[in-house]
């Protein structure tokens, strides 16, 4: 069968206030001796070119700011209308699957003009651990591939997301949360959005301005209705709270950035999905010390009160396919209530870009530099060969402390003497709470190789810009008038 290119034509309807589209394409099928019997069996003109119309007369009435939602079985014509819409809107349409992508660079450095604003994109996405941060295009799934050409398509600026095969390729957990997401991004960043695909099960996430759905030859419904943003991702119903176990967290340990340990907990909450945890939020024993907790009370709590009512969030997980749908906002604020202390506190890098905690119902209280002494140490090892950017990984650090010269080492050990004594019992993970200069100048002589490598590691974590948050039990909510 020949198949004649579409004929395409649309024209503006000044009395109905939208563009009428009339799409056709002509089919003609050579004669070969089973054409022929074919053509005898059931009486059909085989040598007659035939006119097959998907739309006619149709009219959309599209405005700023729409989700659109095409859907329809395979084959009737939904791409073909999508085509005929992204070529009326020009350039200011971003079709998601033809945005450019750097497949050998990280894509930290891929998007945004700066590095909060690109950890601010990726994290709207889904795509908010430190882990994917550093990785390539090529070595995403496909599901994370969809997310990152999300971002890729808000950092272009266009005012208009075209999307043929719409999450086609996704399971249908992953679809749906993309689906609810990228409506939430459209609607808040003023871009229309205008999707096909033969899947009907994204109505809820979507909740689409307005639905086409597209049957066989000219069948067309269009159903028009507000355009308000959908309130809930449809994948995360069902989904419960309950008191959790360790098992819980180590099933889960191995998808947050720090290591599995795990500071000795009070409280353990588990977010299960048809019995099997996608989310654990930990609450242990706060630290003697923490900036911003007199900022948040007025007053320095003393030991008695920290160890009776105060508490830490020490992690919170989420699943990775799950997170941008709200879980990790309702697992703080579903357990806050329940965990038995009356002030709560967490302490996190990711909190300063992503304010799920906030939205918890968290205060913020401040976004703290590192310490002088701990920018200046980092300095130092810099200079004897360390690379700040690999530090986390002792790994990395045994293998340059393997390749110095013994003088290095002495300069190491006086780069680690010099930070602050509040930062002794943290590098050397001293069970004391305190420790003075000269019993960590002894601890720093007796350790090998790869007890250094670990106290860097340390450091890296202490020259991190973190944030402090506040809840308290008293007011139900963060902070102090």
């Amino acid at each position: 069968m020949k198949v004649k290119a579409e004929r395409k034509a649309r024209r503006y309807d000044e009395e109905r206030g939208c563009y009428v589209y009339d799409v056709s394409f002509k089919t003609s099928v050579p004669l070969t001796d089973r054409t022929i019997e074919v053509s005898r069996a059931f009486g059909l003109g085989v040598d007659e070119e035939r006119e097959h119309v998907l739309y006619r007369d149709f009219d959309l009435k599209l405005s700023e700011g729409d989700v659109v939602y095409i859907t329809g079985d395979s084959g009737s014509g939904k791409s073909v209308l999508l085509r005929a819409i992204e070529a009326d809107l020009g350039d200011e349409a971003a079709n998601i699957d033809d945005v450019d992508v750097d497949r050998d660079t990280p894509i930290i450095d891929t998007v945004g003009h700066s590095f909060r604003e690109a950890l601010g994109l990726l994290s709207k996405v889904g795509l908010n651990d430190a882990f994917l941060f550093l990785r390539r295009y090529r070595e995403l799934s496909e599901g994370q591939r969809y997310r990152y050409r999300i971002a890729r398509t808000i950092d272009g600026g266009k005012e208009f997301w075209i999307a043929d095969e719409f999450c086609s390729t996704l399971d249908r957990i992953t679809a749906k949360i993309v689906a609810y997401n990228i409506q939430k991004l459209a609607r808040r960043n003023g871009a229309t959005l205008v999707v096909a695909t033969t899947h009907d099960d994204l109505g809820k996430d979507l909740n689409p301005s307005i639905c086409i759905r597209k049957g066989w030859g000219e069948e067309v419904e269009v159903d028009y209705r507000s355009n308000v943003e959908a309130s809930r991702c449809t994948a995360v119903e069902g989904i419960t709270i309950e008191e959790g176990t360790r098992e819980d967290y180590e099933r889960l340990s191995h998808l947050h950035y720090r290591d599995a340990r795990l500071p000795v907990p009070r409280e353990i909450y588990a977010m299960k999905s048809h019995g099997k945890p996608v989310g654990v939020i930990a609450y242990s024993y706060t630290a003697v010390r923490a900036s911003g907790r007199k900022k948040a009370v007025g007053y320095t709590p003393d030991l008695e009160e920290l160890n009776r009512d105060w508490a830490v969030i020490s992690r919170v997980i989420v699943h990775p396919k799950y997170r941008t749908t709200g879980l990790g906002s309702r697992l703080i604020s579903e357990t806050l209530p329940i965990q038995g202390c009356r002030h709560v506190e967490l302490i996190a890098v990711m909190a300063q870009y992503n304010p799920f905690a906030e939205r918890a119902g968290m205060r913020l209280i401040q976004v703290k530099e590192p310490h002088r002494s701990i920018i200046k140490a980092v300095e130092e090892t810099r200079r004897l060969g360390f690379n700040p950017i690999h530090t986390a990984s002792a790994a990395y650090n045994k293998n340059v402390l393997d390749s110095l010269p013994e003088p290095k080492h002495e300069g190491l050990e006086q780069a680690l003497l010099g930070v602050g004594a509040l930062y002794y019992k943290r590098l050397s993970g001293a069970g004391r709470p305190y420790l003075k200069k000269n019993e960590f100048k002894e601890w720093l002589n007796r350790q090998d190789a790869e007890g250094l490598a670990r106290a860097l590691t340390v450091l890296n974590t202490l020259n991190q810009t973190k944030a402090y948050l506040y809840w308290s039990m008293d007011r139900g909510e963060g902070g102090v008038p």
